[in-house]
């Protein structure tokens, strides 16, 4: 049977009240001294709190609820780390469920979690938005982080997809590329229109006039990138450089131009997104931008508390920044690699063959 407060109190001869005053830091102090002695004595008779007791009785709970449609995805592991990291900072544990991608069960999910002492609900890379009418109901407290669908959302954390895809680009404009790749995700999600976006602003900002037969979906697939590469690279004027919005289609493009002979980065400079495992891995390795999953994790936590503190803002949206890392798939060259001599790529052959004919007009 499990140890008692009241136990306690008579193992150390004091009240109950002062046990309890003693054990959860009360605004009604007691003596040091004695403190100490019924901490000790808890400790010793193995006294752990009822949760579920002391949250009836303050009407608030240390549990906060996690609902994703895949906690097997890389990245829904990473956000979860992230979440649980902040809240226990703040003496709060999760509950995870995960819904498969079906709409039903997650409403079940969000019925289930109002039904117990949950404080709030974070959802992880969901793609369904049928959560609003349920939390409306239930009034729990809610953020979505690394939200899949289009549409804005209050209190969401997501990645700054815009810069994201600003950001790959821009590196390849500045190793010398105007003649650059797309490879997009899914239309239907958020983050490929806000990448597609952030790669034709920043063509647009470096002179570059955007050209929508550079631009293939890969649907966030190998094969399907694979795919996407061959019908770019057989172009009559293909791209000397090509930007894949994940690293799974970046490696199907690396397979691509592989097969055709080509030589990376020589011939073709690659960059990816998300910065998954195979990024290091691969052959050659992957420039990729990363996807901020630990940091969202973390900043959808400190949200929802500020959300239970009534210190957020109805319309509170975050973005978070990720970063590029620079490998061997661009051409960049890095601390650790080894300069040496090399043939002129592609992008530089075009460029001069484009100086030559704006020379001869």
């Amino acid at each position: 049977m499990p140890v008692t407060i009241r136990q306690v109190s008579e193992a150390a001869g004091v009240s109950v009240a002062t046990v309890s005053r003693a054990l959860n830091d009360s605004d009604h102090p007691v003596n040091a001294e004695t403190k100490q002695r019924i901490l000790d004595i808890a400790e010793k008779l193995g006294y752990h709190p009822n949760h579920i007791a002391r949250s009836l009785r303050a009407d608030r709970s240390p549990i906060i609820g996690i609902i994703c449609d895949d906690i097997t995805s890389p990245f829904t592991t990473m956000i979860v780390r992230g979440i649980q990291d902040r809240l226990k900072a703040d003496g709060y544990f999760c509950v995870v469920i995960n819904t498969d991608w079906d709409p039903i069960d997650e409403q079940r999910a969000i019925k289930d979690m109002a039904g117990y002492l949950i404080e709030g609900i974070i959802f992880a890379e969901t793609f369904h938005q049928f959560a609003s009418d349920e939390l409306n109901v239930n009034d729990k407290k809610c953020v979505f982080v690394h939200r899949l669908f289009p549409k804005g959302f209050p209190h969401s954390v997501i990645p700054d997809e815009l810069y994201g895809g600003r950001l790959a680009v821009n590196h390849l404009i500045q190793l010398g590329h105007r003649r650059i790749g797309y490879i997009n995700g899914s239309e239907d999600y958020y983050s490929s229109e806000e990448r597609l976006l952030g790669y034709k602003t920043i063509l647009k900002e470096n002179g570059i006039a955007f050209d929508p037969a550079l631009v293939e979906y890969g649907h966030f697939e190998v094969e399907q990138g694979y795919v996407a590469a061959n019908k770019l690279l057989e172009l009559p004027e293909p791209p000397t450089a090509i930007f894949a919005a994940n690293d799974l289609m970046a490696l199907g493009t690396i397979y691509a131009a592989q097969d055709k002979g080509l030589h990376l980065s020589d011939d073709l400079a690659i960059v990816g997104y998300d910065n998954q495992r195979i990024a290091t891995i691969s052959r050659p390795t992957l420039t990729t931008v990363t996807l901020p999953c630990f940091e969202m994790g973390q900043a959808s936590a400190e949200l929802l508390l500020a959300l239970l503190n009534n210190e957020a803002t109805d319309s509170q949206e975050i973005k978070i920044k990720g970063e590029l890392l620079i490998r061997e798939s661009c051409g960049a060259k890095t601390k650790d690699t080894v300069s040496a001599p090399k043939k002129p790529s592609r992008a530089d052959r075009f460029n001069l063959l484009n100086a030559q004919n704006d020379t001869k007009g």
